[in-house]
This record gives structure tokens, C-alpha cells and sequence, in this order.
């Protein structure tokens, strides 16, 4: 198979490998675990290989997994102090088991292949040539094997516990209240995301694996409402992102990596900007259209109160408004223009006088702030 199709193969795996448990560790306000547990598992990384002296061994594996699952109940015990917040927690705990880890690395394994540099950055395009070999025959890339039966246990955990992580991401109490263990199902999450980042950050480093666990989750928060919806939109992102995040990489000779991580960044850039109900530009026009809908409402509240006595040609004059509403005179030219075209005010030489429809908006306004 062709190279740069491995390469892309990879990526693609990957990110919807971590994509999955990624959209519930955003929903339960711990995107920064993510990063403690794919750095803090090259702690078990080490300790495995100090103990096995072999980089091959599958007892690697259930080390840094280890040491992710402990990362994450170091996290808890110190949040349940209550002494620090969670992610002070976090800064505290993942920094001291990945500085233990370089230490060791540097002091004791320091002949040995195991690059704290290449294990944040990862190199993708060395994927292919770590091939499997099953009775002599080519079976592909390892890390598409590894991480593929990674994705499918992910799958499977997410069908099976759907609706617990459902409830105890949202509704941790109502979960505890209804005989769920919001921590045991925490704990799942935890040992899934661990075994994601071992089988990925050897591929991809651990900053990719970061990035796909956090940015097409946190895109898709801002793009649907329905958790399936979030779903669906985590995984299409990721995995879009990493196919045009590697050809970025070929067009401008860059670190796959990176150029991955950069076009999620922009996704998420573009969706923070035109989310159609969260985007900044979305919101900016809302409170702009409630700005005017209020600047006209306290108009016709303003004339119905003073459209009577002998105050009315003081206060309903067109020209005076400012004074009398704490307005600009722009302001008062935007909401009389508004008023006239919706046939709510008429012109009666200098006064301004509320129509039927006018006296009718301004009654419902005031019966609602009423209720």
C-alpha cells in the first residue's frame, strides 16, 4: 500500500480512537485530564521497562495504563480535599510523574530508545515502516492493528455504557440518586482514555493525541445540542481534520503532527466564529437584535405610560426622548425608525403617538413583566 495512505490510515484511526471518550471528558469539565494522563503515562513506560528490559513487552502496556488510571485518582483525592480546585489538582499531579519519568529516563534507561521529545511530538511518518508480520505475510502498519482494536473496545464500552455516562456526565447526583457509581463509571472513562493514549502517543506524541481528544469535542459542543449529535460531529471532525491535517503537512513539508493539530485548531476556530447558535458572530447579531427589541419596547412603554395628561407634549416629543430615555440621539433615531415601519408610533407633528398596534405590544410587554 502506498506510503502517505498508511500514514492517513493512521491518523484516521487515531483520531476517532480518541475522539470517542474525548466528547465525555469535555461534557464532564475535564479536558485537562487528558493531558496529565498522555504525559504522565511514560512514568509506566519506564517503570515497565526497568522491570522487563524489553521496549516490546505487553507488560508496557498495562503499566502506563496504570499509571494513566493513577494520574486520574491522584486528580480526584486531591479535588475531594477540597483544598485545591481540579485543575490545580491536575497541575499538581501530572507534572511530578512526568518529571519523575524524564529523571529516570535520563538517569537510569538513558541508552535505551525512549525519547521523551518523540514521545510529545510523535513522528507519523515513521508508521509505516513498523510493519506486522503474521506466518510472513505483510499485515500492515502495527500502530493501524493497535489502535484499531483500541477503537473498536472504545465503541463497545461507549454502546454498552451509553446511557451511564450519559447521565453521569450530565447529572452526576440524579446518577448517584438512581443507584449508578458516577466514580466507577468515572474510572471506566479513565482506564479508556489511558489505554488510548498508550496505544496512540507512540504514533502520533502525545500533543496529537490531546488534540483529538479535546479540540473535535469541544467543536462539536459548540456545533450541536443532542449528545448523539456531538457524537456524530466529534468523530467527523477528527477524522476530517487528520485527512486534510496530512496532506497540510505534504503541501508545506511540515510535521504531520503539527499540521493535524493546526487544521483542528482551525476548525475550531472557524466553528467558534459561525457556529450558527453559539458562534461569535451568531451571538453578536442576537444581543444586537436584543438591544433593538428592547430599545423599541421601553419606546412604546414610554408613550403609553405619558400618551395622556399634561405631560405628553413634553415627554412624547420625538426630540426630547434622549433626555427622557437616558438615550443617544442615535439611539432614539434607530428606535422611532423601527417603531414607524412597524407601524407601532405615527407622527403627529412634533409627538410621537402609539397606533392600535403599538398600545396593544406596549400592554403585552407590561402584562408580561407583570406575570
Amino acid at each position: 500500500m502506498n506510503p502517505g495512505l498508511e500514514i492517513q490510515m493512521v491518523a484516521v484511526i487515531v483520531a476517532a480512537a480518541c475522539a470517542l471518550p474525548g466528547i465525555f471528558l469535555v461534557l464532564r469539565r475535564m479536558a485537562l485530564l487528558s493531558d496529565a494522563i498522555s504525559h504522565s503515562v511514560l512514568l509506566g513506560i519506564v517503570l515497565g521497562y526497568m522491570v522487563t528490559r524489553d521496549l516490546a513487552s505487553p507488560w508496557l502496556v498495562a503499566a502506563a495504563t496504570a499509571a494513566g488510571v493513577a494520574t486520574a485518582a491522584l486528580t480526584e483525592l486531591l479535588r475531594r480535599t477540597r483544598l485545591v480546585h481540579n485543575d490545580a489538582a491536575i497541575g499538581l499531579v501530572f507534572p511530578a510523574l512526568f518529571s519523575v519519568a524524564v529523571i529516570l529516563i535520563s538517569r537510569s534507561v538513558g541508552n535505551v530508545h525512549l525519547d521523551t521529545d518523540a514521545v510529545l511530538m510523535g513522528e507519523m511518518a515513521f508508521a509505516p515502516f513498523n510493519r506486522l508480520s503474521i506466518a510472513g505475510f505483510d499485515a500492515g502498519p502495527v500502530a493501524v492493528w493497535v489502535m484499531g482494536g483500541i477503537l473498536l473496545i472504545n465503541a463497545a464500552v461507549m454502546a454498552l455504557l451509553y446511557k451511564e455516562l450519559k447521565i453521569t456526565s450530565f447529572d452526576p447526583a440524579l446518577a448517584a440518586a438512581l443507584g449508578l457509581s458516577p466514580t466507577l463509571v468515572q474510572g471506566v472513562l479513565m482506564t479508556l482514555v489511558s489505554v488510548t493514549a498508550v496505544g496512540a502517543f507512540d504514533a502520533v506524541g502525545s500533543i496529537l493525541v490531546v488534540a483529538f481528544m479535546i479540540v473535535p469535542a469541544a467543536t462539536a459542543l459548540l456545533l450541536a445540542e443532542r449528545l448523539r449529535a456531538m457524537i456524530a460531529w466529534s468523530l467527523g471532525i477528527a477524522v476530517a481534520s487528520a485527512v486534510a491535517g496530512y496532506h497540510v503537512a505534504v503541501a508545506l513539508d511540515a510535521n504531520i503532527a503539527g499540521a493535524i493539530a493546526m487544521t483542528l485548531g482551525a476548525v475550531f476556530a472557524v466553528a467558534l466564529v459561525l457556529s450558527p447558535r453559539h458562534g461569535v458572530v451568531s451571538v453578536a447579531v442576537r444581543r444586537w437584535r436584543q438591544r433593538r427589541l428592547f430599545m423599541l419596547q421601553m419606546l412604546t412603554i414610554h408613550l403609553l405610560h405619558h400618551e395622556t395628561g399634561d405631560e405628553a407634549g413634553r415627554e412624547c416629543a420625538e426630540q426630547t426622548l434622549d433626555q427622557h430615555l437616558g438615550w443617544s440621539p442615535e439611539q432614539v433615531r434607530v428606535a422611532v425608525r423601527r417603531a414607524l415601519r412597524d407601524g407601532l408610533v405615527r407622527r403627529e407633528g412634533p409627538l410621537l403617538v402609539l397606533t392600535d398596534a403599538g398600545r396593544a405590544r406596549a400592554g403585552e410587554v407590561l402584562e408580561g413583566l407583570t406575570v
